[in-house]
C-alpha cells in the first residue's frame, strides 16, 4: 500500500508539473505592434481622412518612424470642411501632393509636447516654406482652451502613442500669412488695428496676404502706445492723420525678400514699401539687434516668425520715416 501511495504521488506532481508547463505556454503572448501616430488615425473612427492624406503625402513612413512627434490632428469633420472650401476639391485626390505636404507638416512639431507642458507663443513645424532651410511657425494662444494660429482649436488632447502626443483639432492649420501671425497673437492687436483701421487707401491686409515674399517688422503694443504717448492728441489710433498712419506702416514692411536674421548684416539697407525710404541694420550688439530708421531706432525682440509667404520680426518702436 505504501508503495501504492508514493506511485500516486509521484503521477500527480508530475501532471501537476505538465499543467502548470501548459499554462505558462498559454500565457506568452506575442509582443503587441507599437501604436504609432499612424496606425491611431488609421484604426480611429475620427481620424480615418487624416490616415489617407498622410498616405497620400506619402509622410506615412515618417510619422511611423519613432519620433517623438506632437501632431495636432484635424478630424473627419475638419477635412471635409476644407474640401468643401474650394469647389475643384471632392476627394484628397484632387489636392496637389505639394500642397497636401505643405499642409500636413504644418501640423507637425519635432518632439513631444502634451497640452500641460504647451506655453503661448510660437513653434516650429517641420512644414518647409520655399525659403531655404526655414520651417514655418505655428503661434499657440492658451488665452480660451489651446487655438492654433488665431483658428483651430484643440478638443480631443493628449493622445498618447507610442512615438509621440496627438492633439485633436476641429479645422485644417493652412499655411500661415504674415497677416495671420499678427492676427492670432494678442501682443500685436494694436498693430492689426492699424492695419485694418477703415479709412486706409492702402488694403495692407488683402497686399500682405499675397504671395510675397514679405519681411514685416511688427511694432508690438507697448512700442504702439508709446507712439500715442508721444503726441497729446493722439489718445486711439483712429487719431493719428490717416497719411501719417499709411506711412508708418509702409515703412516696417519689405517688398519681395524673405530676411531671416542670419539674412541680415550690419549696416545692410532694407527697402520698404514707403516711397524711396530705407531700414539700416545695425548689429553692433548681436544680443540686440536693431533696426535704425529716421530718427528712430527700434530693438528685435522676437526674430524669426516664419510664415508661408514671408517672414515676421517683433520690435519695440514704431519707427518713423
Amino acid at each position: 500500500m505504501k508503495k501504492l501511495n508514493l506511485w500516486l504521488l509521484a503521477i500527480f506532481a508530475l501532471s501537476a508539473l505538465t499543467f502548470t508547463a501548459c499554462d505558462d505556454d498559454d500565457d506568452t503572448d506575442p509582443i503587441p505592434e507599437p501604436t504609432t501616430i499612424v496606425s491611431f488615425a488609421q484604426n480611429s473612427d475620427d481620424y480615418t481622412i487624416l490616415a489617407e492624406a498622410v498616405v497620400a503625402a506619402g509622410l506615412d513612413g515618417v510619422l511611423s518612424g519613432t519620433g517623438p512627434f506632437t501632431v495636432f490632428a484635424p478630424d473627419n469633420a475638419a477635412f471635409q470642411a476644407l474640401l468643401d472650401s474650394n469647389p475643384d476639391w471632392n476627394t484628397l485626390d484632387d489636392i496637389p501632393e505639394a500642397t497636401l505636404t505643405a499642409v500636413l507638416t504644418n501640423h507637425v512639431l519635432g518632439g513631444e509636447v502634451t497640452s500641460s507642458d504647451l506655453m503661448a507663443g510660437y513653434y516650429s513645424t517641420l512644414s518647409a516654406t520655399g525659403f531655404g532651410d526655414a520651417t514655418t511657425s505655428l503661434y499657440v494662444n492658451l488665452d480660451n482652451g489651446v487655438v492654433l494660429n488665431g483658428g483651430p482649436e484643440v478638443v480631443a488632447p493628449d493622445v498618447d502613442v507610442d512615438n509621440g502626443v496627438i492633439h485633436g483639432i476641429d479645422a485644417v492649420i493652412l499655411p500661415p500669412t504674415v497677416v495671420d501671425f499678427a492676427t492670432s497673437n494678442p501682443a500685436l492687436s494694436s498693430l492689426v488695428a492699424a492695419l485694418t483701421r477703415s479709412d486706409l487707401s492702402t488694403d495692407f491686409v488683402g497686399a500682405l496676404s499675397g504671395e510675397g515674399p514679405f519681411t514685416v517688422f511688427a511694432p508690438s503694443n507697448a512700442a504702439f502706445q508709446a507712439l500715442l504717448d508721444s503726441n497729446d492728441d493722439w489718445n486711439t489710433l483712429n487719431d493719428i492723420p490717416v497719411g501719417t498712419l499709411e506711412a508708418v506702416l509702409s515703412y516696417h514692411v519689405s517688398s519681395g525678400v524673405n530676411a531671416r536674421s542670419s539674412d541680415l548684416s550690419d549696416g545692410m539697407m532694407v527697402s520698404t514699401l514707403a516711397e524711396g525710404a530705407t531700414l539700416e541694420v545695425d548689429l553692433s550688439n548681436p544680443d540686440a539687434p536693431q533696426i535704425v530708421g529716421g530718427s528712430s531706432t527700434a530693438t528685435v525682440v522676437l526674430a524669426d516668425i516664419q510664415g508661408a509667404n514671408g517672414v515676421v520680426h517683433v520690435i519695440d518702436t514704431v519707427l518713423l520715416p
